[in-house]
């Protein structure tokens, strides 16, 4: 007996030394663990900490290296309406400087050779031929504003409503009654005038309206049919644009670039567009500039068309898009300036 007794206290010896061998392991296992993510914590807040405090660039991978080797975004944005692009806007955003512009181009914009022989297959929009060829738009444009723009993007109206959706709605002010119905074109618009959330399938009845069925468009002032359009498809974007990149949808991001493969077509790489979003979310979306071509509507061999002014639209591309000013205005703006000192 006295045997067997030795023999099982032995094992509970045994028992109670693996157990605090486990215990030590434990220990060490949570210790090692533990110093992993102080380690971990310390470079993540270091990287932050290169970054200017951008903790999202961080969660992102990025390092200082990151921002340097971005180049500034230029993107010709179209939507599709009727097999035709009614919105031709270039966009451009520079991560570095956090200046972003958006120029929109009128659809009637003439691009013919003759203007005696001038048809209505001489507008720009005519060149969409339901997406195709969207490098021949961009080529116009180029040859319009004397830019290099190489990246496009073609914008599904289901695109703008989904996003929408997804961020919540957006709160927007409609600038004017807006009551029009057409079942060939399957839109049908009716909305009412001042500030109000619209969600995915307003905001998409908000950008496609020119005018009311009894005739009635935006005021002068604003600028009427498609000035008025254009010049709301504008804003909507940079209302959109501004609650998108809110904290609080960044959570969304995933789901905004799924919506984004899914229905918008370009020739952008997607993985490395998503390196720009770090900096886009800091960007403040008042301070993008936004201008329609200048020029004139008018008459050409019959056929309404918009004619652009060559040099107005030259000096306003290098203000919006390469910061400068104009010599004789800087000039005015110096001898204002002595004369009040």
């Amino acid at each position: 007996m006295e045997k067997n007794e030795i023999t099982e206290e032995n094992k509970k010896r045994s028992r109670k030394n693996r157990n605090k061998k486990k215990k030590r392991i434990a220990i060490v296992v949570v210790l090692i663990v533990l110093l992993a993510l102080i380690i971990a914590g310390g470079l993540f807040a270091k990287r932050v900490y290169d970054l200017n405090g951008n903790w999202i660039a961080a969660l992102f991978g990025h390092n200082e290296e990151t921002l340097k080797n971005l180049d500034k975004l230029y993107v010709l944005a179209m939507g599709e309406s009727t097999g035709m692009s009614d919105t031709i806007i270039v966009c451009s955003y520079d991560p570095k400087t956090q200046e972003a512009a958006m120029l929109s181009i009128p659809r009637d914009t003439f691009i013919g050779d003759s203007k005696a022989n001038a048809r209505t297959s001489d507008k720009i929009n005519a060149l969409y031929n339901n997406g195709k060829n969207p490098e021949r738009t961009i080529e116009a444009v180029n040859e319009i504003t004397g830019l290099d723009i190489q990246y496009y993007i073609l914008i599904d109206t289901e695109a703008l409503v989904e996003l929408v959706d997804t961020i919540g709605g957006v709160d927007f002010y409609v600038p004017m009654d807006m009551k029009y119905d057409d079942n060939n074109q399957d839109l049908h618009v009716n909305l009412k005038e001042g500030w109000q959330k619209l969600d995915g399938d307003k905001v998409e009845q908000l950008v496609r309206f020119r005018h009311n069925a009894d005739g009635s468009t935006y005021s002068y002032e604003y600028g009427m049919e498609d000035f008025g359009r254009m010049r709301t498809q504008r804003e909507v974007i940079m209302a959109i644009a501004k609650q998108t990149i809110q904290v609080k949808n960044i959570t969304e991001i995933g789901n905004i670039i799924d919506i984004a493969e899914k229905y918008v077509q370009t020739n952008m790489d997607f993985n490395a567009l998503k390196d720009y979003i770090p900096y886009a979310v800091n960007m403040n979306v008042d301070n993008i500039k936004a201008e329609q071509l200048p020029g004139a509507s008018r008459y050409i061999n019959g056929i309404s068309f918009f004619e652009h002014d060559e040099e107005e639209t030259e000096e306003l591309v290098k203000e919006m898009f390469f910061g400068e000013v104009n010599n004789e205005e800087e000039q005015n703006s110096n001898t204002v300036n002595n004369s009040v000192n």
